[in-house]
């Protein structure tokens, strides 16, 4: 009995350990290349989809997988990262971060179902309350990350709601609605990622 409640305290005290530590698996370049990806996504957009509220398949296809590649690109990053340390307590912090973001991706998912099957006419909202419930998960992972990601967060829900209100009627789900707020955010938190965490760690 005694040696259960210590290994309970034990493992009580690397999760609280690890709520502490500054999470360095995100990193820079693959953020980069999301914010990067995301104009790339949206010119084809205007090129191929210019009436995405005609074709929201299509419109959800491209955006979806380039969130998909997005997503791969910085989990096998992190993965990598994460087997290369081979201290426990960074696997803990990583499955910390994953299981925090996590939350408003299932969200997102279930939120574009939920329009394109039940409320397509509801569909022009998507790009805002996507950028909402992602300032949401980087609020809910705010305290494994540099303090400046708060700002990231504060872009995103404040580009978010400016979408909600003025991405209406004409400018429907138009290519800029995602690819200028997701371009310039990722861009933005990754030169946090670089000028707090990895600039600061080549240094030292």
């Amino acid at each position: 009995m005694e040696l259960r409640e210590a290994l309970t305290q034990i493992s009580e005290i690397r999760l609280h350990m690890a709520r502490t530590q500054v999470f360095r698996g995100y990193r820079s370049v693959p953020v980069a290349f999301s914010g990067l990806l995301a104009v790339a996504t949206a010119l084809v957009q205007a090129a191929c989809v210019p009436e995405p509220l005609d074709h929201p398949g299509v419109y959800l296809t491209l955006w979806v997988g380039a969130a998909a590649v997005s997503a791969l690109a910085a989990g096998l990053e992190i993965l990598v990262r994460s087997r290369r340390s081979g201290a426990s307590l960074t696997r803990e912090l990583t499955w910390l971060a994953v299981e925090q973001f996590l939350p408003c991706i299932v969200a997102g998912g279930l939120l574009t179902g939920v329009l394109y099957f039940c409320a397509p006419a509801s569909l022009w909202m998507l790009p805002g309350l996507w950028q909402i419930l992602f300032s949401l998960g980087i609020f809910a992972s705010y305290r494994l990350l540099p303090r400046a990601t708060f700002g990231v967060g504060i872009f995103y829900i404040l580009s978010g709601a400016l979408c909600l209100a003025f991405a209406q009627d004409a400018y429907a789900l138009s290519p800029w609605a995602m690819g200028l707020p997701f371009g310039v955010g990722q861009l933005y938190a990754a030169g946090v990622l670089y000028w707090t965490l990895e600039r600061s760690h080549d240094d030292a």
